[in-house]
């Protein structure tokens, strides 16, 4: 294909294949990235895994930056992996993306610039985890600063088809509203699944395509509903729904309970096994620090006993 030629017909088959990606399985591994996809027969990798900032050769401008979450215990080398949570969760418009190195003309930073210049979209490939991450698309670099050797990053609308950066303050505060209700959800997700082994708490079932974080207090509880790991279970999707329908309660002593209304029915294996929990012990962390509360187990089982 002729140099560059192809540029945004690649861009737009690789927001295409991770948006694919991101339906299927709520966020990207590391193994995701390094495959990247196939365009004309030729492979297009996602990422560099030795570097944050990549534009593959066959490429113009820059197509991904990546911020990870580092390892329990591993040293965490640019200024980007420990601010760009918080900015998000603090609510800036725009979050830093620190340069490679401290050099504002080498290749990696000049790829920065140029995405600028141009206002060209984007992948942010944000760590939730070690070696997953959430894809936002598109991402605009909206600043390029020589001398702090830091980018300014603002963030598009995720479903929009229309690839341009936001034009002002309240599309830029839309756009951050709507990727901070995704982190928490990916991010308590991760956290719920990581503390039980990626298993399901009721029936041990290990498919983490199959399994959900489930909420014991609903988040719209101030008090009570934050998503940290003691206010939620790993479940599969047929319990969390029948937790969700309160046929199923789990009392502060973590028994399972069953809805007399379910006991009463008999229509089939699934619903045989649902009747065949009562009495039984949910399966717990290993860490006692990450075991399910009591006082909001307590509250989400009165609700249980007042709906049987």
């Amino acid at each position: 294909m002729p140099e560059f030629a192809a540029d945004d017909e690649i861009r737009v088959e690789a927001f295409a294949h991770v948006r694919r990606l991101s339906a299927n399985r709520g966020h990207l591994s590391s193994e995701d990235m390094k495959a990247g996809f196939q365009f004309r027969g030729q492979r297009i990798p996602l990422l560099n895994p030795q570097r944050g900032i990549f534009k593959p050769a066959s490429m113009r401008y820059l197509l991904s930056i990546r911020t990870v979450f580092p390892r329990r215990g591993n040293r965490v080398w640019y200024d980007d992996q420990r601010e760009v949570h918080r900015q998000l969760y603090d609510g800036d418009e725009f979050v830093d993306y620190a340069f490679m190195g401290t050099d504002p003309d080498a290749a990696d930073n000049r790829w920065l610039r140029e995405a600028y210049l141009n206002s060209v979209p984007i992948i942010y490939f944000l760590g939730i985890a070690p070696g997953r991450y959430q894809a936002l698309l598109p991402v605009f670099v909206q600043d390029w600063d020589p001398k702090s050797l830091k980018a300014r990053v603002a963030f598009g609308v995720h479903d929009s088809a229309i690839y341009q950066p936001p034009e002002n303050a309240f599309e830029r505060r839309y756009a951050l509203r709507t990727i901070k209700q995704r982190l928490h959800q990916a991010s308590f997700r991760e956290a719920v699944l990581s503390a039980y082994g990626g298993r399901c708490a009721i029936s041990n079932m290990p498919e983490e395509a199959l399994l959900d974080a489930a909420h014991i207090v609903a988040d719209s509880d101030e008090r009570l509903g934050q998503p940290v790991i003691r206010n939620g279970l790993a479940l599969s999707k047929i319990h969390h729904a029948a937790f969700d329908a309160h046929l199923l309660g789990i009392d502060p002593d973590r028994r399972i309970h069953v809805a007399e209304r379910l006991l009463e029915q008999h229509d089939g294996p699934v619903l045989e096994s649902l009747k065949q929990l009562r009495g039984e012990e949910l399966r717990t962390p290993r860490r006692p620090g990450d075991l399910p509360d009591r006082e909001r187990l307590a509250q989400r089982f009165e609700i249980f006993l007042s709906l049987r």
